[in-house]
C-alpha cells in the first residue's frame, strides 16, 4: 500500500484498502497450449520400433543397436544410459540398477558431472531379459584402452567413445539425438521421435502387454506422470474398443 493510501485510510478518507480485493493475475495457457495439452506424444507402434531396430543394427553406428535395444526395451532415459557403468548391471540377476544421470549442459565432453536422480522414485533396478544382455555383453572397450592407455578415460562406462578424440569418455545426449535422428531419416520413419519417445514407446507396449499402471510407473521410475497415465490409459482404451468389437464379430458370425 502506497504511503498516501495509508495516510488517506488514517484520516478516514478512504474506508477500505483499495487493493483488498485485487488480485494478481496468474498465468493463461493460450488455446493452442489448451489444444496442445490434448495430443499424445509421438511414440513408435511395435513393427516401428522393430523396423527401427533392425536398421539400427544393419547400418547403425558403432554400439547404436544396443544402445537403442536398451533404450526401448527398458524405457530408460538418455541420461540414465549415458551415466551407466558396468557395475550397475548384474548379468546373473539379469537386472540394471539406476542410480544416476548424466548432466551436461555445455556439451563440454570433460566437464561432465554425474548426478543423483531428481526424485526417489527415479533410483530402482529394472529387470532385463538375455536378449539385451547379450547385446551389452558383446560392448568391449579393451581394445580402445589397450591402443589409448595414456589417454584413455576409464571410468568404467558402458557406452563410452571408442574414437581417438576423448577415448572412454562416456556418450553425451546430444550424441544420442543426432545418432537417432539419423536412424528415423534411413529408416524412413517420423523425424520428431526423439530419445525420449522410446520412453513412451515402452510405455506403449507394456501396456499392450497387459503390464498394469503401477508396474509400469514403478520401472520408469516415476511417482506421478500424466504423460505416461496418458499413453497408458489411450492403449488400454483402444485395447477396451477392440475387445468390444470383437464380441460384436463373434456374435455376428452365430
Amino acid at each position: 500500500m502506497k504511503e498516501e493510501e495509508k495516510k488517506a485510510l488514517e484520516l478516514e478518507i478512504l474506508k477500505k484498502d483499495p487493493t483488498e480485493y485485487t488480485q494478481v493475475p496468474k498465468n493463461q495457457m493460450t488455446i493452442e497450449e489448451l489444444e496442445g495439452r490434448k495430443s499424445l506424444p509421438n511414440y513408435l507402434e511395435k513393427e516401428e520400433l522393430k523396423h527401427f531396430l533392425n536398421i539400427a543394427n544393419k547400418l547403425g553406428l558403432a554400439q547404436d543397436y544396443p544402445l537403442f535395444l536398451l533404450m526401448a526395451y527398458t524405457g530408460i532415459r538418455a541420461g540414465e544410459l549415458c551415466a551407466l557403468k558396468w557395475r550397475d548391471i548384474d548379468f546373473e540377476g539379469q537386472t540394471i540398477s539406476i542410480s544416476k544421470t548424466y548432466y551436461n549442459p555445455t556439451n563440454n565432453r570433460k566437464a561432465y558431472k554425474l548426478l543423483t536422480p531428481k526424485t526417489p522414485t527415479a533410483v530402482r533396478i529394472i529387470d532385463i531379459d538375455e536378449t539385451v544382455l547379450n547385446e551389452l555383453s558383446m560392448l568391449s572397450a579393451k581394445k580402445t584402452m589397450m591402443k589409448h592407455r595414456d589417454i584413455y578415460h576409464n571410468k568404467d562406462f558402458v557406452f563410452a567413445s571408442i574414437d581417438e578424440d576423448l577415448p572412454g569418455y562416456p556418450f553425451y545426449i546430444k550424441k544420442i539425438e543426432n545418432r537417432m535422428r539419423r536412424l528415423l531419416k534411413i529408416a524412413a520413419l517420423n523425424p520428431k521421435l526423439t530419445p525420449h519417445s522410446l520412453r513412451h514407446t515402452h510405455t506403449s507396449l507394456l501396456s499392450q502387454a497387459g503390464v498394469g499402471l503401477p508396474q509400469i510407473m514403478e520401472r520408469l521410475g516415476h511417482k506421478d506422470e500424466d504423460t505416461t497415465k496418458n499413453v497408458y490409459l489411450h492403449v488400454t482404451k483402444e485395447m477396451k474398443k477392440e475387445a468390444s468389437q470383437k464380441f460384436k464379430e463373434l456374435m455376428e458370425n452365430l
